[in-house]
């Protein structure tokens, strides 16, 4: 079981990127906790709240939610004011996306990241979490990979995030911002758009013949999003500063085979095929992420507690009920 955290009944916590997948199970998880939750998310002209819209009325209802961009010093500066905890989630995270707007995603993740620190220093947080990713380390040079594997920047999106966790790691170093950098490992469930993996294979294997995806050989650390979520409360709440965290379940599987327990989990005889558009740029791909989580489960007494199989069973149920949010005839990047 994970270390219980300190109690977040009545701490003031702000929560970017709470639109987003990760973010919105974070802000329930935090609700449900008695936090005080300010959730920022991108401002639209439809005042669509993204995916909090899926979070139990009963629990939204708590939550102030707060719209702007990321990219604006003088919003970020005015959601920071006040937090006791900053959670920053905001990025662009499409891999692929990043293929094509470098700029506009080094502009969200990097200076995005730089503002939230910048409005850190303003208001004295008693702590910061800055959201990192697995791919930064790009394919595995040994296995399993911990926080000393060195950095390989494959698709701007990698190199962006290498930038925020950089900053990070700086303010804490420079400014003592009491900063900790948590690294997931490719975290799926409920809620997660057809952008990512195992969502695009389960809406296939709902509704099509066959299920098209890129490469089957790369693999990948899956990690149910509560177990995520979990490791971002214990890192907020343990005393381990300026440094990266991994989060992930420290078990290595393909997208192939994985492929192959959710086409039998739901019960079709779709075959897979190798799709060519889905395939990354030429050394962009990243043919094997495997996570050690030593340091989380020693310093954070996090630990996964969801198995692949259990989480793929809860995505299928989610991606079954909401069936007309997924586009399977498309690639969505």
């Amino acid at each position: 079981m994970t270390a219980a955290a300190a109690s977040w009944s009545g701490a003031r916590a702000l929560v970017t990127g709470a639109g987003g997948f990760i973010g919105s199970h974070l802000v329930e998880r935090l609700a449900r906790e008695g936090a005080d939750v300010v959730a920022f998310t991108r401002y639209t002209s439809q005042s669509k709240r993204g995916l909090l819209e899926m979070v139990p009325a009963e629990i939204l209802e708590k939550v102030q939610v707060i719209r702007g961009d990321i990219r604006d010093a003088d919003a970020v500066e005015s959601a920071v004011r006040g937090a006791d905890y900053v959670f920053h989630l905001a990025a662009l995270v499409g891999i692929p996306y990043s293929f094509l707007h470098p700029t506009e995603v080094f502009d969200v993740n990097t200076m995005g990241t730089l503002n939230v620190l910048n409005a850190a220093r303003g208001s004295s947080p008693q702590r910061v979490v800055i959201t990192s990713t697995s791919e930064v380390y790009g394919t595995a040079r040994y296995v399993p990979i911990d926080e000393k594997h060195p950095l390989q920047a494959q698709s701007p999106y990698a190199a962006s995030k290498i930038g925020s966790d950089a900053a990070g790691i700086s303010f804490f170093r420079a400014y003592g911002l009491p900063v900790v950098v948590v690294r997931p490992f490719n975290a799926f469930g409920p809620r997660q758009s057809d952008r990512a993996v195992i969502p695009t294979i389960i809406a296939q294997a709902l509704t099509k013949d066959r299920v098209r995806l890129g490469n089957l050989d790369a693999t990948r650390d899956f990690t149910f999003v509560t177990d995520t979520v979990a490791g971002f409360l214990a890192a907020a709440s343990a005393s381990v500063y300026g440094r990266p965290l991994n989060i992930g379940s420290g078990f290595e599987i393909s997208i192939g085979e994985v492929a192959q327990r959710i086409i039998a989990l739901t019960g079709s005889a779709a075959p897979l095929e190798v799709d060519a558009e889905r395939l990354r740029p030429e050394g962009g791909e990243v043919d094997r992420l495997w996570c050690d989580s030593t340091l989380a489960r020693e310093l954070l007494g996090w630990q996964p507690e969801v198995s692949l199989d259990e989480g793929l069973q809860k995505a299928i149920a989610w991606v079954s009920e909401f069936r007309d949010l997924y586009t399977p005839d498309r690639y969505a990047i």
